[in-house]
């Protein structure tokens, strides 16, 4: 993740300011979409066999077939930005360019300023009406922002006294209210961090292989979040808990054909075997030895040391572990 630490020729950080990057910016414009799905969470109770994969990853659009083809949110939000940012040129000439986690640019500060919602303490946006499960899109314009223009204010920071989400972080990436240790975070691990996740994580990671949703599955702001009508989307239904096994089998073709064109594709085939291993050793299931002793004398020199962690956990547990479960 070194690309958030890019500074210009004067060594000032980037991130530090819209216009350090953009000199030219004035206004931002702010999107924020709904992405919740009618499906269970990820701290509900699962068969022991599966593992999660984040709510944000599951959405595909349907085909000649009527299969669903895996799509990818920044691919989506930016095309409609896109159409907003067309829209603007032809009324008002301006400079543009659009952002979707892709830039200089911290799309949740922006967020609270537009008044979409304030940060919680899990450093998610949160949104009094639609909860946190949004994705952020903006428009960086060379608009001046009107002296007459309505004032919006930010939102008022409603968490109070709850630490739901600090208290059920299992690998304590939340160090405080709103800060992160990213490198301890599961979203990181599973999905940005290369190589060999550090073993005194792993356990705490639990079944996630690919990102968490725990911090926002606690929230009380989320028990009556809507769900998301985005139009020619709905979530892929083999992906809400899926089969650790069905992930293990995977081979490259397999792979592309079931993750081309969506998140997933990002963390990649190893990736996601590692992140499987360590999920089916804290399952503590023999039925995936197997497939764990398989990669252990494989080429793959991180998936091996995985998968032999994977095997000694399994072996060493007499009993299934207790899944901390919240309401």
């Amino acid at each position: 993740m070194d690309f958030l630490k890019r500074r210009d020729e004067n060594g000032v950080l980037l991130r530090s300011a819209v216009r350090v990057a953009i000199p030219w910016a004035r206004s931002v414009i702010v999107c924020a979409i709904n992405y919740n799905a009618p499906a269970p969470r990820s701290i509900d109770p699962a068969p022991n066999n599966t593992g999660w994969i984040a709510r944000y990853a599951w959405s595909g659009k349907p085909s000649e077939t009527e299969a669903l083809i895996p799509t990818d949110y920044h691919d989506d939000l930016i095309a409609r930005l896109r159409l907003i940012e067309s829209g603007l040129q032809q009324h008002t000439p301006c400079e543009t360019r659009c952002y979707v986690d892709t830039g200089p640019i911290v799309e949740r500060n922006f967020a609270t300023k537009a008044g979409i919602g304030w940060i919680g303490k899990n450093t998610c946006v949160i949104n009094q009406s639609l909860g946190s499960w949004l994705l952020l899109g903006v428009i960086v314009t060379s608009l001046p922002v009107p002296e007459t223009a309505e004032l919006v204010l930010p939102a008022q920071d409603r968490c109070g006294t709850c630490t739901r989400c600090i208290d059920a972080c299992p690998t304590d990436a939340l160090v405080a209210p709103r800060q992160m240790d990213a490198s301890r975070c599961i979203a990181y691990l599973t999905i940005e961090k290369k190589g060999t996740i550090p073993e005194p994580l792993r356990e705490p990671m639990g079944r996630q292989v690919f990102g968490c949703d725990i911090c926002q599955d606690v929230c009380p702001w989320n028990r009556k979040a809507p769900i998301a009508h985005k139009q020619g989307t709905q979530p892929r239904l083999e992906l809400v808990n899926p089969a650790l096994d069905w992930l293990a089998q995977m081979d490259a073709p397999t792979f592309k054909l079931h993750f081309k064109g969506s998140p997933l594709e990002r963390t990649k085939r190893k990736r996601l075997h590692r992140n499987v291993a360590i999920a089916m050793g804290n399952s503590a299931d023999p039925q995936f030895l197997p497939q764990l002793n398989l990669w252990s004398n494989g080429d793959d020199a991180v998936l091996a040391e995985t998968a032999r962690w994977a095997i000694e956990k399994i072996q060493s547990s007499s009993i299934l572990p207790q899944t901390k479960l919240f309401s």
